[in-house]
């Protein structure tokens, strides 16, 4: 099979010039993806030039437009907001102004552009890029360039990255700054729902989204809001009535706190506004609820970056370049974009369109299809939260006479909380009779399994006990309380103890129900997922405590940190952590070092030193060697880099496992807990016969994990072959395709496969007859 493998280094930037710009409303992530791309374009070879102040800079030219240095992106990872500025700009918007903008460009040679906006920048940009050789004949014309000038620059490319924190372009799953966003929005939310229990309040929160309800929706999903109000699904007539009704029921069942999120763009079904104020009144007019208003604001859009945003940024911004790279006077501009966990390439007009086409269907009241035209992501939230807020009474409830049994095995992970409250409120939705297992394994051959009908969070302690050890003690407790489906949430344990279970099915016919398993792990090591419940809260963890630590070197000079995360022998921590901090190197057990790489990092470490920049970062994972210990490592540093860098080291121990879940976990948790309860349903009635339910084949025990662009079931049986028992880790890991990245940005040269690159795909738009097929 011939080799189709295609690396950077037969990309060559040389003689190429790439200007990058932030342009509209400013979103936290533009610095990381401003830094990967000047770090990568220099990397190539290309000259990369800041265009300060977005538009306006490119039109006013001077100083605006300054070539940028590897040390002059360095520290801004960690800050939010747009260093090199972003301004709303008229000029640009007349034709005058376009031509004076491809004057400045082309006296400095730059024809490759790189756009983070919104899609109104966009939008100006590739109206730009179609005028290009137009305003270039003008230019002839009035002699303020040669025809050889304009036949050197006679194609503009234009690649452009999202940076929006209301996640309202279609084509991307996420936009740089929406995580970020969320971030702000659960950290006040946290907050008010201590006071509101205390004082038995109803708090309506109005957050950001005048035309996209994105932030709101999740936000909602992600704290169990009682109510939520989004433009793209305007409540139906009577929807009053309806929110009261549930408020008071709500509190009827003992909750003490209401809370009701509100986009600013929020209106009914005939297009009237529907204020976060207006919502207060009704609820105080109609329950007499002690109600209090809270706007968020700019609030949202301020705040460093989360560690998704910083990792999303940096990989676009790489991307970006690799497409400008590739680029060819017929490709037409495309914008980099997420779609599942993989980044792709789609033509920037097409989305464009496609989000001009959900405005257009909300202003045609066809709000069904401005949902579906928002894309999968926002379809798949939108659903998950009315299958979890629609409470039905209980003579509308279906009853399934099906026994299903949660518990939690391993580690605790942030976010396990969220799967299990959502797991045990779809299953009561769907009739089933809930138990909850205290204690894992352990709690379960002890008999510590209850019946729960709550809607409430409940913390499932999980314990590291397996099954094997006490499997008829466990069988006996399936037979007592009669499970008929286990709902196993935990890291590696939890996928050996299915595996156990399934191996048990000869002897014990109790195990021959379906089961199905959430990966939830810190350290992100089970096969079958590419990311697992818990790893995003602790790579913020990481990150927060290595801005801290970078920080804290402020008054000092020339100072290295060595940085021990945890993982096991999985390395995703300490490499995804450091891609998002900034490290210069990331020691891991999956790339095996030796003492000449240990030497080689020191002393390119000492050479960094010699420019204006005076700190370095180097993470290790737990177990990346047995003897390269941290203390080993960070002697080693302190003692090569003496009369040049001094060192300090910290071992970030169990913080890690700590603190309240992000809101990407929330909302995983949250979706692939609902998602596998419908699983179990179905599974339950394909094996129910004659009275009992009966599953012994392969598919009747899944791990439920996230593939690349998809959530997908998966055998455990089959997943043993994809796994590394003896070092508790998949044999393959996606996120090692990361690390070169981490050493590109860090200047490190290194081989990096770009044939995995994100390729140009078009958005299919699927007409009414396809879409009643699905």
């Amino acid at each position: 099979m011939p080799d189709t493998k295609k690396f950077i280094e037969n990309l060559s930037g040389a003689g190429k010039c790439i200007g990058v710009l932030t342009s509209g409303g400013d979103a936290q992530g533009m610095n990381a993806a401003v830094r990967a791309v000047v770090r990568m374009g220099i990397y190539v070879g290309a000259k990369v030039y800041f265009i300060h102040e977005g538009y306006q800079g490119m039109v006013d030219g001077g100083d605006n437009i300054k070539e940028a240095s590897w040390e002059s992106v360095s520290s801004m990872l960690q800050v939010g907001g747009t260093v090199i500025g972003s301004a709303r700009c008229k000029d640009f918007r007349t034709h005058e102004g376009r031509l004076r903008a491809a004057l400045n460009l082309v006296q400095r040679g730059i024809t490759n552009l790189c756009v983070i906006g919104g899609d109104g920048s966009l939008t100006g940009a590739n109206l730009f890029r179609e005028e290009w050789s137009g305003l270039l004949d003008e230019l002839v014309q009035s002699g303020e360039i040669s025809e050889e000038a304009s036949q050197i620059h006679s194609a503009l490319h234009i690649v452009g990255m999202v940076g929006s924190i209301d996640n309202d372009f279609c084509g991307t799953d996420m936009t740089i700054g929406t995580d970020s966003a969320l971030h702000r929005i659960i950290e006040v939310v946290d907050a008010i729902m201590t006071t509101a229990q205390s004082h038995q309040r109803t708090f309506v929160l109005e957050v950001m989204g005048r035309h996209c309800g994105y932030l709101a929706l999740v936000s909602a999903l992600a704290c169990g809001a009682d109510w939520v109000l989004i433009p793209e699904m305007p409540p139906k007539d009577g929807w009053e009535e309806q929110m009261c009704y549930k408020l008071s029921e709500s509190r009827l069942r003992g909750s003490r706190l209401n809370i009701i999120i509100v986009a600013e763009g929020a209106t009914d079904r005939h297009g009237n506004p529907i204020s976060s104020n207006a919502v207060k009144e009704l609820v105080v007019r109609c329950l007499g609820f002690d109600t209090r208003v809270t706007i968020l604001g700019h609030v949202q859009r301020g705040g460093t970056p989360s560690a998704f945003d910083r990792i999303l940024a940096s990989r676009m911004g790489v991307e970006a370049v690799l497409a400008l790279l590739e680029a060819s006077p017929g490709t037409p501009a495309c914008v980099v974009s997420l779609c599942g966990n993989q980044a792709v390439r789609v033509p920037l007009m097409e989305c464009v369109q496609m989000t001009q086409e959900v405005q257009k269907a909300m202003d045609e009241k066809r709000f069904e299809e401005a949902v579906r035209l928002r894309g999968r992501s926002f379809e798949n939230n939108l659903n998950t939260y009315k299958l979890l807020s629609h409470r039905k009474i209980d003579s509308e409830l279906p009853h399934s006479s099906f026994n299903v049994a949660v518990l939690n095995v391993g580690a605790p992970a942030a976010g396990m909380n969220a799967a299990v409250r959502s797991a045990v409120r779809v299953g009561i939705t769907e009739g089933h009779t809930m138990f909850a297992v205290s204690d894992g394994f352990e709690g379960f051959y002890k008999g510590q399994v209850n019946t729960t009908q709550s809607n409430r969070p409940l913390c499932l302690i999980g314990v590291l006990t397996l099954p094997a050890k006490h499997i008829d003690k466990i069988a006996e407790q399936m037979r007592i309380h009669n499970i008929n489906a286990l709902l196993v949430i935990g890291g590696f344990e939890a996928f050996e103890s299915l595996l156990q279970l399934v191996d048990a099915r000869s002897r014990y016919e109790e195990f021959c129900v379906p089961m199905c398993m959430l990966p939830a792990t810190i350290s992100n090591n089970v096969s079958g997922t590419d990311l697992s419940i818990g790893a995003d809260t602790s790579l913020n963890a990481i990150v927060e405590t290595c801005d801290r630590i970078k920080q804290s070197a402020s008054g000092t000079k020339r100072r290295v940190f060595i940085i021990e995360t945890m993982g096991g022998y999985c390395g995703y921590l300490a490499t995804v952590g450091g891609l998002a901090a900034g490290a210069d190197a990331a020691y891991i057990y999956e790339e095996p070092f030796d003492i000449r790489e240990l030497q080689s990092n020191v002393e390119h470490l000492t050479e960094k030193m010699k420019t204006s920049i005076q700190r370095g970062l180097v993470l290790r994972n737990e177990n990346c060697s047995e003897n390269y210990t941290t203390d080993f490592i960070y002697q080693l540093y302190n003692e090569e880099g003496k009369g040049v860098f001094d060192c300090r080291k910290n071992v970030l121990g169990h913080m890690q496992q700590g603190g309240a879940p992000s809101p990407f976990d929330r909302n995983f948790g949250t979706k692939i807990a609902a998602k596998a309860m419908q699983w179990i349903s179905k599974k339950l009635k394909e094996f129910y016969r004659e009275g009992r339910v009966f599953a012994n084949t392969e598919d009747s025990a899944c791990l439920l994990g996230m593939r690349r662009r998809a959530l997908v079931f998966q055998p455990v049986i089959q997943l043993k072959d994809e796994t590394d028992f003896v070092h508790r880790i998949p044999k393959e890991q996606w996120w090692l395709r990361l690390r070169p990245l981490m050493k590109i940005l860090a200047k490190y040269k290194t081989s990096y496969d770009v044939s995995d690159s994100g390729q140009l795909e078009h958005i299919v738009r699927l007409r009414a007859k396809d879409i009643s097929a699905i």
